[in-house]
């Protein structure tokens, strides 16, 4: 990771440094440069973002940066961050560019740049881009003006691809559905899919305003969706977040779904028809230990990463594999798309209940989970935890306290100033004071 960006683009508070205008037409000039110099022409580069106020002035100002370095921009307007990777390919397009903070509140933005295999952008380009910036070369170049209109035929090739592709022979006609669209990039996207595809359907939050996104709502805050589903005797409901990258669901008595159990659910379906390439899930550290267990019961390994879809993609497409993910909710299909997307993972999920004619809670129930504490602490610094030496010896004595019949993972957050502190172990009581305890220390000596 560079000084701008971190495991997931670029992120912070819209208007402050980096994130301001200046910044970031340097950004889009330096981005159109370096693919210039890689491929020896002028570069061609879709841009999308979020529902959030402050979307529409960055937006510009990236396109101002393009096209002063002789780019030319495709604005796909208000769509999702896998949508964006999807149009990236399918438009031949040399890059693009999407301006969300996926799950952060609407303060915060940030800047993702896709690759044309819809792939994020890879580490070396992000580092050209970084040296030019601290270059400072180009400071006071003039930047074209540029008026960006949103090109309403790019999302409606998104939704046909979801709809006639991912969607094919898919009849929800029948199914009481509730979709919590975060106030985010799917809020008029979602709707319109499962309407097609026959769901009857309960809509909320899918009314943005350009503060709202993710406010106690969507996959991060889905009691509304909970009480929701409960209260319109659904037979499940699905959340997105921000920019519609993750998913978590609720069954028909109203109880959470997540990552783990999505992951569980789709090779359970697909290992006894032949689609579970290598039979392994690609899942991160923070996986249930409960997951590894039941597919271990069914013969599939789970092979574990660094926290980040990253890295989950990365592993795929290194060692093969066809179904990876967090438990946070980004699932990965790589034989479907290379992006994380949650209008997929809905889908791919909906075709396992139509198909099985089971209800979520029916095909969820040979998943165990073991009890996992997660507590995140704000801290002022984020030294190698091993250089701490209270905290190593504290963490020490815990993972042989545990004896490998629980897990504790520590590391810090890629994008925020927090550490996240994680035992999973047998008795939840436990689990929760050891987890409590190493964050008490870490409180004490890095806030």
């Amino acid at each position: 990771m560079g000084e701008f960006f971190g495991t997931d683009g670029l992120r912070g508070v819209a208007g402050a440094y980096p994130l301001d205008a200046p910044t970031i037409e340097r950004i889009g000039y330096a981005l159109a440069r370096e693919l210039t110099a890689r491929l020896g022409r002028a570069p061609r580069i879709v841009i999308g973002r979020d529902t959030r106020e402050s979307g529409v002035w960055i937006e510009s100002a990236i396109a101002r940066g393009i096209v002063t370095a002789n780019g030319t921009v495709q604005s796909a307007g208000v769509i999702t961050t896998p949508g964006v990777a999807y149009l990236t390919r399918a438009e031949n397009a040399d890059a693009g560019v999407v301006i969300s903070a996926s799950h952060n509140p609407y303060q915060d933005n940030g800047i993702k740049v896709f690759a044309p295999s819809g792939q994020k952008l890879d580490d070396a380009a992000e580092l050209a881009i970084e040296r030019d910036l601290k270059d400072g070369a180009h400071d006071a170049l003039p930047m074209k003006d540029v008026a960006i209109s949103a090109d309403s035929a790019l999302q409606e090739k998104y939704l046909a691809f979801l709809r006639d592709e991912i969607g094919q022979g898919l009849n929800l006609q029948g199914l009481r559905l509730v979709v919590d669209c975060a106030n985010g990039a799917s809020s008029a996207l979602a709707p319109q899919l499962f309407a097609a595809l026959g769901a009857e359907l309960t809509v909320i939050n899918a009314d943005p305003n350009g503060r709202n996104i993710n406010l106690n709502c969507g996959s991060l805050h889905p009691e509304t969706l909970q009480a929701e589903v409960r209260a319109k005797d659904a037979h499940l409901g699905v959340a997105f977040d921000g920019d519609a990258d993750r998913l978590v669901l609720v069954d028909e008595r109203g109880e959470l779904v997540d990552g783990d159990q999505v992951l569980f659910i789709m090779a359970d379906y697909f290992a006894p028809r032949g689609l579970l390439r290598e039979q392994r899930v690609v899942a991160t550290v923070m996986s249930n230990l409960g997951l590894e267990l039941a597919l271990r019961e069914r013969g599939i390994e789970l092979v574990r990463t660094s926290v980040g879809d990253k890295n989950v993609l990365d592993e795929l497409l290194k060692n093969g594999g066809s179904l990876g993910g967090e438990q946070s909710g980004h699932i990965i299909f790589p034989e479907i798309s290379l992006a994380g997307d949650g209008l997929i993972s809905a889908l791919e999920v909906l075709r396992v209940v139509a198909e099985s004619g089971r209800s979520l809670s029916e095909l969820a129930s040979g998943f165990t989970r073991c009890p996992q504490i997660t507590i995140n602490v704000k801290v002022a610094r984020k030294p190698p935890l091993e250089s701490v030496p209270e905290i190593k010896q504290a963490m020490d004595a815990l993972v042989q306290q545990l004896n490998g019949k629980g897990r504790l993972l520590v590391r810090f957050s890629g994008t925020e100033n927090l550490a996240r502190v994680m035992v999973e172990g047998q008795e939840e009581s436990a689990v929760r004071h050891q987890a409590e305890q190493i964050a008490q220390l870490i409180k004490e000596l890095l806030s």
